[in-house]
């Protein structure tokens, strides 16, 4: 996280939040939009666009945006190593939501989301967890538990537990693109 002060620190929370691949509870409601398909959904079709939406909502917060000028370069180099990615929900041609994250073998690391159109980031989040559940993925780091993920089965497990998942999880031979 970027302090005011300008200097980059990193942070592990400790209990972590994950989501487990195998216990994404998704609302009735939201299975119905899934399955209307009201939204188009790419996978890494504009990045960068996924990226600046997610720092401008976080700007409208209290406290600014976590994603920096710095990060913002530090994920498109990740992003064009094949290790960031986007998973976007498009409504008539235009962004409507989405969210993006690290891969590393196994894992996935949420970053942040965002939507301009309801329901765009959580139709995002199923077709996320449904993506890595068919590459054999093993978690899914949300790294703190919102109101928001619990209502999807997000969890917190303690920091211990969380590096052997990690640890085996990292091991893993997984591709988040096709």
């Amino acid at each position: 996280m970027t302090d005011p002060d300008g200097v980059t620190r990193w942070y592990t929370a400790d209990p972590r939040g994950v989501l487990p691949l195998d216990g994404l509870h998704v609302p009735r409601t939201l299975r119905q939009i899934v399955r209307q398909d009201r939204f188009q959904v790419k996978f890494n079709h504009n990045f960068a666009d996924v990226m600046a939406a997610c720092m401008r909502v976080r700007r409208r917060g209290a406290n600014g945006s976590w994603i920096s000028d710095e990060l913002l370069a530090a994920y498109f180099q990740l992003h064009r190593m094949g290790h960031a990615h986007s998973v976007e929900c498009w409504k008539d041609g235009k962004l409507a939501g989405g969210l993006y994250g690290v891969s590393l073998g196994g894992a996935f690391f949420g970053e942040s989301m965002f939507h301009v159109e309801r329901d765009a980031s959580k139709v995002a989040l199923v077709h996320l967890v449904q993506r890595l559940n068919e590459r054999g993925f093993a978690l899914l780091d949300t790294q703190a538990v919102t109101s928001h993920l619990s209502r999807f089965g997000c969890i917190e497990i303690p920091a211990e537990r969380y590096f052997e998942m990690l640890d085996a999880a990292v091991e893993k031979k997984c591709r988040f693109e096709d």
